[in-house]
């Protein structure tokens, strides 16, 4: 068994390393075993690529936040670490066997990969936190992808107004209230800085001249 070693550093670094968690989580499930044994109509095809390393390559790309089959290209690049990383144990399969594995599986694996978000959460013990009231709150929303001029299938228009995908993205809990992104021209950074300063109360200064700050605001 190959060991990964983690290292801290100031540099930016962009790179697919956070799949090495993804596919710890997944391996401690029983997913990829009973996916693998649900059968297929070509059984050849299940011989050759099995079910799980097809729905393990989806799940790393889909946590890159790329849906189109043509991305698993990127992981031809360097695929002894994509396979060791998600745990695929024959092949990462090719953009044309994605497609017809997907078209040969259909709805019959749904009910599968369903069930399998759940015994997710109860393997690992995560217990979303609630509100005040007791309520587990799940925040569902639309999250529209610009593939405008791309001849990517199922491609169509947005309400944002380009042509694109629109996956619904669910998130369970009350943890995670993260803001990624503001928009400087309608409001001021220093009145929105204030607005948020007495609820954080983790203030953090991980190197100079960073400050990080944590808390909830109840208008967001």
């Amino acid at each position: 068994m190959k060991k990964i070693h983690i290292e801290f550093s100031d540099e930016r670094l962009i790179t697919p390393s956070g799949l090495v968690f993804v596919g710890q989580i997944l391996g401690k499930s029983n997913f990829v075993k009973k996916i693998n044994r649900a059968p297929i109509s070509n059984e050849y095809l299940q011989k050759q690529i099995k079910n799980g390393d097809i729905l393990l390559t989806d799940i790393g790309m889909l946590c890159q936040g790329k849906p189109q089959y043509e991305a698993v290209r990127e992981m031809m690049d360097d695929p002894d670490y994509y396979k060791y990383a998600l745990g695929i144990s024959y092949t990462i399969p090719s953009a044309e066997t994605l497609r017809q594995r997907f078209n040969m599986i259909g709805d019959s694996l749904r009910s599968d990969i369903l069930q399998a978000n759940v015994d997710l959460l109860r393997e690992m013990k995560i217990e979303p936190s609630a509100l005040k009231n007791g309520y587990v709150p799940v925040d569902i929303d639309v999250t529209p992808f610009d593939n405008s001029k791309t001849k990517k299938e199922g491609v169509s228009r947005t309400y944002k107004g380009f042509d694109g995908y629109a996956p619904i993205m669910a998130y369970i809990g009350a943890e995670g209230s993260f803001i990624i992104k503001r928009n400087p021209r309608q409001e001021s950074k220093e009145e929105w800085l204030e607005s948020v300063r007495d609820c954080c109360t983790n203030i953090q200064k991980p190197r100079e001249g960073k400050t990080a700050m944590r808390g909830r605001h109840s208008a967001m």
